[in-house]
């Protein structure tokens, strides 16, 4: 089926220039951190991940304000942080600045990450939307915060002592609001399946 004149213009819109924008920093944030003893890749990385982690609020708030939401843009804006997140935690496993237990914490947020991103197609499916909360909100900010203090890692102990051990801590606070989050996400899946005849 063909897009309508608007349908394409809004495809190109400030919003989903943003999202984009988030897409292709994944790739560069990652690049940055296959140098992890470089302490100037590692502030690179961090720059562009902030930056990407500000577009993230700015791509809805603006498409909300101006009247430019898109179903590109939806779908496109979750997928666009999912990447990010799971490609930075992915390196920083990698480089080995989240080990041992912590990488517990790692898995369960990638993990919570699919379960949803699975449980919102088939909710979509269903024409149940869920709305994001408040504590999801604070699971975000505190997993972006503690990215941002882990991908900074030994180059961030040099200006700030305890960089790392922040971050690991935050990584934590954000595997249980992810848990926390995911249960919520469960519940509103079970329900139209609980109530629907078999």
């Amino acid at each position: 089926m063909a897009l309508s004149t608007l349908e394409r213009e809004r495809q190109w819109n400030l919003p989903n220039l943003l999202t984009y924008a988030r897409m292709v920093a994944v790739p560069v944030v990652a690049g940055c951190l296959f140098a992890p003893d470089d302490p100037r890749m590692r502030w690179l990385a961090l720059a562009i991940f902030a930056v990407a982690g500000v577009t993230d609020f700015f791509d809805g708030y603006l498409a909300r304000a101006w009247n430019q939401q898109s179903s590109l843009g939806r779908m496109l804006d979750p997928i666009a942080d999912k990447l990010l997140v799971a490609a930075s935690l992915l390196m920083l496993v990698a480089d080995r600045t989240v080990a041992s237990w912590s990488i517990w914490a790692a898995i369960v947020i990638l993990c919570r990450e699919i379960l949803v991103s699975g449980l919102r197609e088939f909710l979509a499916e269903l024409r149940v939307s869920v709305p994001v909360t408040k504590v999801a909100k604070w699971k975000t900010t505190a997993q972006l915060a503690a990215i941002g203090f882990l991908i900074a890692g030994p180059a961030g102990e040099a200006v700030l002592p305890g960089t790392v051990h922040i971050g690991l801590v935050l990584l934590w606070l954000a595997a249980v609001l992810t848990l926390y989050t995911g249960w919520d996400y469960m519940k509103a899946g079970f329900k139209p399946v609980a109530g629907s005849p078999t």
